[in-house]
C-alpha cells in the first residue's frame, strides 16, 4: 500500500499532439453556441425504447460489435467492448479513423500520444480505445459522462447498450451535471440563437441573424432532443470533426450519423442523468480495471484522487494485490483506456498488442475527398504561403475538416517546400466567404488567388 497521495499531474502533463495545432489551429469552435431553446413539460410516464435497432441483435464482443458500438450489458461486471488497432495507411488521419469507428477527437488522440493526429507515419499502429466502463449511473434511459465525453443509452428488453462519442461545453460554458429527460423532439429544427452567442460573434465580427433555418449553417444539425433543463440540448452538428472536444456553449452534440440513431430510438420523457467521472473502476471477469481521464478544470482533482485511493485501499482490505506504480500512471497518463490494477497484469502497452485487428475501408465514413486541380477559371484561398511537407500536410487537412468544409490541398513547389490551397471556387464571393471563415476560425490570414493561365499541379 502507498504512504503518499496520487499526484493528479495537472493540465498539460500528460502527452498530447502538436498542441499548436490541437488547440490553436483545431477549428476555432469554442465560441459556436450554446443551449438554444427552454422547454418545461411534465415528467409524465417513462416507456423504455424497444432494443436497440441496428445491423442484427447483440452479441459478444467482435470486432463486428466494436465498429457499431452495441453491446449487451454484463450481469455482474461493467465494462463493454474491446481495445482495436489498425494499421494507418498513407493519407489517413485520426479524426477520420475516429468518425469512422465511433470515436471522439480526445478519445483517439490520448490513446494515441505518439501519433500526429492530421499527419500519422504509415504504417504506425492506431488503438481504438472501444472497451468502455460503464459511469457509476443507474442503467436507465440516456447516461452521459462529460469526462469520457462519452453518450450510452441503454435499451429496454434485450439488455442492452450502445454508446457515442459527445461534443460538451467548454469551460466557462460546462455542460451541466444532474438528472433531466427529454422534454421535446424536433428534425430539422431552427436555432433560435441566445443573445450571449449573438454578442461573442459581434465581437468577432461575425454577427449572426436572430434565427438560423435547417441546412448546412445550423449547429443544430438535422435532429434536436430539447431537454427539461431549460436552454440545453442533445442534437447534431454541422461541424462533426468537434465531437469529442469541449467546444460547445454547454450543449451535447453528436455526428450525424448517430444523433440520427438515437434520435430514433429515444422517445419524449426519456431519463437523461449526466455524470462527471474521470476516475472509473470497473470489473470483468473477477479483475479490477481502472479507466482515467484528464479532470475537467472545473473539477476538484485532488479530491477526486483521494476518493478514488480510499476506494482501492478497501478494495485491497479484502485481500487483493493492487499494483500502485500503475495505478499512478494510469491515473498521470489519463489515456482514457480501461486498465487491470491487480498485481501481475498486463498494463497499457500490452493491452494495446494485443487489441482486436480491425480492417480499414477503403473510404472512411463521412470522409472528406481531397479537392483535385481545376481549370484556369477557379478562385482559390493561400492559406500556406511556403512551409514545410509536414506543415502543410496538417494544415491542408484541417481546413478539410472544417465545418463548413473548406477543400485544401498542399502543392509542391520548386524549393521543395509546399504552399496550401484552398479551392477551387467558382468565384471571387465564395473565395472570399473561406477567407473570411480562415480568419475567424483559425486565425489563417488567406490570400486571394484569381484565375490562373495555367492548371496548378498538386503533389
Amino acid at each position: 500500500m502507498p504512504n503518499t497521495a496520487l499526484v493528479y499531474p495537472g493540465p498539460g502533463r500528460r502527452p498530447v499532439t502538436a498542441p499548436w495545432l490541437r488547440w490553436t489551429l483545431l477549428f476555432g469552435f469554442a465560441t459556436l453556441m450554446n443551449g438554444c431553446a427552454s422547454w418545461l413539460l411534465p415528467f409524465g410516464e417513462y416507456s423504455p425504447p424497444e432494443p436497440l435497432e441496428q445491423e442484427a441483435a447483440a452479441t459478444p464482443a467482435t470486432a463486428h460489435d466494436l465498429s457499431r458500438h452495441r453491446f449487451a450489458l454484463p450481469k455482474d461486471d461493467n465494462i463493454v467492448g474491446q481495445l482495436g488497432v489498425v494499421e494507418v495507411r498513407d493519407g489517413d488521419t485520426l479524426p477520420d479513423i475516429a468518425r469512422h469507428f465511433g470515436l471522439g477527437y480526445e478519445e483517439i488522440g490520448t490513446a494515441n500520444p505518439g501519433l500526429d493526429m492530421w499527419v500519422p507515419r504509415a504504417g504506425s499502429r492506431a488503438v481504438l480505445p472501444l472497451r468502455f466502463i460503464l459511469p457509476d449511473a443507474p442503467r436507465k434511459g440516456i447516461v452521459v459522462n462529460l469526462a469520457a465525453m462519452r453518450l450510452f443509452l441503454y435499451g429496454g428488453k434485450g439488455g442492452e447498450v450502445v454508446t457515442y462519442p459527445v461534443g460538451i461545453g467548454k469551460e466557462g460554458r460546462s455542460t451541466p451535471t444532474g438528472d433531466m429527460y427529454v422534454a421535446r423532439k424536433a428534425e430539422k429544427p431552427v436555432w433560435y440563437v441566445p443573445e450571449s452567442i449573438r454578442r461573442d460573434h459581434e465581437k468577432r465580427g461575425d454577427p449572426l441573424p436572430a434565427a438560423v433555418s435547417p441546412g448546412p449553417d445550423n449547429p443544430l444539425g438535422a435532429y434536436a432532443m430539447y431537454l427539461s433543463k431549460p436552454s440545453y440540448l442533445i442534437h447534431g452538428t454541422n461541424k462533426p470533426y468537434a465531437i469529442g472536444l469541449r467546444a460547445s456553449n454547454g450543449c451535447l452534440r453528436l455526428y450525424p450519423e448517430n444523433i440520427d440513431l438515437l434520435y430514433r430510438q429515444t422517445p419524449v420523457k426519456t431519463p437523461v442523468r449526466i455524470v462527471n467521472q474521470p476516475y472509473l473502476l470497473g470489473w470483468h471477469k473477477g479483475r479490477l480495471y481502472l479507466e482515467a481521464h484528464e479532470p475537467h478544470e472545473e473539477l476538484n482533482a485532488k479530491a477526486l484522487q483521494a476518493a478514488l485511493q480510499a476506494k482501492l485501499k478497501e478494495i485491497e482490505k479484502k485481500g487483493h494485490a493492487l499494483d500502485w506504480p500503475k495505478i499512478e500512471a494510469t491515473v498521470t497518463e489519463a489515456r482514457g483506456i480501461p486498465v487491470p490494477v491487480f498485481a501481475h497484469t498486463p498494463g497499457v502497452e500490452q493491452l494495446a498488442r494485443e487489441a482486436v485487428p480491425l480492417a480499414l475501408p477503403e473510404q472512411f465514413y463521412g470522409q472528406p475527398p481531397v479537392p483535385q486541380a481545376s481549370t484556369h477559371e477557379s478562385w482559390y484561398v493561400e492559406a500556406l504561403e511556403n512551409g514545410d511537407a509536414l506543415t502543410a500536410q496538417r494544415t491542408a487537412a484541417v481546413l478539410n475538416h472544417m465545418g463548413p468544409r473548406i477543400p485544401a490541398r498542399a502543392v509542391a513547389l520548386p524549393d521543395g517546400n509546399q504552399r496550401v490551397l484552398a479551392g477551387p471556387f467558382e468565384d471571387a464571393k465564395h473565395a472570399q466567404a473561406a477567407a473570411r471563415q480562415m480568419l475567424l476560425d483559425l486565425d489563417i490570414k488567406g490570400k486571394i488567388v484569381p484565375p490562373q493561365p495555367q492548371r496548378l499541379t498538386s503533389k
